[in-house]
């Protein structure tokens, strides 16, 4: 409750006629701030006006020629960063005029948001009358900014933190960290609990993929059969691919249901971890002392023995490093395939996907790293259930050209 501010301003009458004022409040912000421009979470001029929520980019307003105007029955109005925001809170009974604009006062960027009730308050001589209003201001911290909301009434006030389009699974996600937080003390072991329920949730549809993809191995001779059938007719190997998967009863796409599945879930961890201010500063062990940021060691610098900053590309941290080997060796359990294009793109998959998660934030990258993790035992679980070999180190060799076996010379 210490973030909110209660303002209430008082008129006496001491005239002989009646008086109408008009409450009126604004919140100003000088000088265009510096914004990190991820699309993730906004940062800009907001509020809940006409129960719709309002969100105006700083270039929305630049050198228009009319503030950005709405009406609202109650509401509020403000400005936002990733982590803190000022926000007004008028009665939220008054029907209010709002405006966002920009301005330039003696060489400074002014932004302003403000709102105007449309009924005066009307003060008869010799009387007092007031207004009171509230003021939000400070970290966004989710049980804060709820509780205010319920216990003010203000509607949609929870809507100052960004969940985004998948608010439905975001902050689940958010909870269920908080509440593992709250058991075990760091949202790091948090992050790899949640995990294991993520993976226990989709345990069954896992399950089913793998087995598929299993099943798949088992027809590699088959499909090699093929090809040799077949060397110049695509059509034909396609044709009878499409029938061996009908009679073993094998879906070729099951392998990318449970990465279908996980895409949202990763997405909303990814955004929990980046714009909630609980994760902010939130340590691990080891030298990741704040989940929100990438993994501060990097392959480039020696790990610190090189004294130069690379560039953001070649930002490779211990944890991108551990995630891009675990997600090799999950791809290393299925054959190589045959097709020279597939192949590769298998062997740089990986690589691609740990110079991207590089600069990502720590939280995350270990989250996925833990998910291989679990996801090569479940899959060679299955794998061996099914009676599949795990050739790993048969598969690493094919994967890598200097290993590969070279046929023996005829003559």
């Amino acid at each position: 409750d210490h973030f909110v501010f209660s303002v209430t301003q008082a008129v006496q009458n001491n005239s002989a006629a009646p008086v109408a004022l008009i409450p009126y409040a604004r919140v100003q912000r000088q000088d265009t701030p510096v914004i990190a421009g991820w699309w993730v979470f906004f940062e800009g001029m907001l509020g809940v006006l006409g129960d719709k929520l309002q969100e105006i980019n700083y270039s929305d307003v630049q050198g228009a020629k009319e503030p950005t105007r709405i009406d609202s029955q109650g509401g509020w109005l403000g400005f936002t960063d990733k982590y803190w925001a000022a926000v007004m809170i008028p009665d939220q009974s008054r029907a209010i005029s709002t405006s966002f604009l920009h301005q330039v006062q003696n060489g400074r960027d002014v932004y302003q948001t403000d709102y105007l009730a449309k009924d005066a308050i009307i003060i008869q001589p010799g009387a007092t009358g007031q207004y009171q209003d509230l003021l939000f201001a400070g970290a966004k911290v989710v049980e804060t900014v709820q509780t205010i909301g319920e216990k003010y009434k203000i509607a949609k006030f929870d809507l100052m933190i960004d969940w985004g389009w998948f608010e439905f699974i975001t902050k689940p996600m958010f909870y269920l960290l908080d509440f593992l937080n709250g058991i075990v003390g760091n949202f790091g072991i948090a992050i790899l609990i949640a995990t294991v329920l993520v993976k226990l949730a989709v345990f069954p549809l896992a399950n089913k993929s793998y087995a598929s993809m299993s099943k798949m191995k088992k027809l590699q001779p088959e499909m090699l059969k093929l090809k040799e059938l077949y060397p110049d007719d695509k059509m034909k190997q396609q044709q009878g691919m499409m029938e061996l998967y009908k009679k073993e009863k094998v879906s070729p796409i099951s392998g990318c249901l449970p990465v279908v599945v996980q895409i949202p879930v990763f997405f909303s961890l990814y955004k929990v971890i980046l714009t909630s201010i609980e994760l902010r500063h939130a340590p691990f062990f080891g030298w990741v002392h704040d989940l929100s940021a990438a993994d501060p060691t990097n392959l480039f610098t020696l790990f610190g023995l090189i004294p130069w900053s690379p560039p953001l590309f070649l930002v490779l941290g211990i944890w991108p490093i551990l995630m891009g080997v675990t997600m090799w060796v999950q791809m290393r359990l299925n054959p190589t395939p045959p097709d020279p294009v597939q192949a590769s793109l298998f062997n740089w998959m990986p690589v691609i996907f740990t110079f991207m998660l590089g600069s990502f934030p720590a939280g995350l990258v270990i989250y996925w790293a833990w998910s291989n993790f679990l996801s090569i035992l479940q899959q060679s679980y299955i794998m061996k259930r099914h009676g599949v070999e795990i050739d790993l180190l048969g598969n690493i060799r094919d994967s890598l050209p200097f290993l590969k076996k070279k046929p023996a010379a005829t003559t």
